[in-house]
């Protein structure tokens, strides 16, 4: 499969709920047969029971325009193998609620070395946070919400 055909097939990133253990898990062992990989790079996002005020965060509530951000993905991704020497890359988002401790983010890239599975994961991490169209409702345990920032 060329680079070419990795890159142009649109994926939707979205599941709903937390990313679970077992995804994670699924995802690193079905690359072991891939003998031409040197490098794997995970990046994972929790949710934080930040203290707002007097507020605990008990979770985050996730909403996103799923085509766009499907669609700016795709050029994120794109970029991505054209910008690093990439194998592979997969890429998971929360939708609904996502309790404090858990995984609403998954980002894996692999890659023949190190350094472009490094790179490549940390560039892929700091657009999807830049430039998707994810929205993030963070509930307190005492009842009320406020939508989070991105810092």
């Amino acid at each position: 499969m060329s680079t070419t055909e990795k890159t142009t097939k649109l994926k939707n990133i979205f599941i709903d709920g937390a990313i679970t253990p077992e995804r994670i898990a699924t995802s690193i062992a079905n690359h072991q047969t891939k003998t031409g990989i040197g490098a794997h790079d995970i990046f994972l996002g929790q949710v934080r029971a930040d203290t707002i005020g007097t507020s605990i965060v008990s979770a985050i509530d996730y909403t996103a325009h799923t085509e766009m951000a499907n669609t700016e993905m795709q050029k994120i991704r794109e970029e991505a193998f054209a910008r690093f020497d990439l194998t592979c890359m997969h890429v998971y988002h929360s939708l609904g609620a996502v309790s404090a401790g858990g995984i609403c983010l998954f980002v894996f890239v692999s890659s023949p070395h190190r350094q472009a599975a490094f790179d490549a994961c940390r560039y892929v991490v700091e657009n999807i946070k830049e430039r998707l169209p994810v929205f993030g409702k963070e509930l307190f345990a005492e009842g009320g919400h406020q939508w989070k920032e991105n810092r």
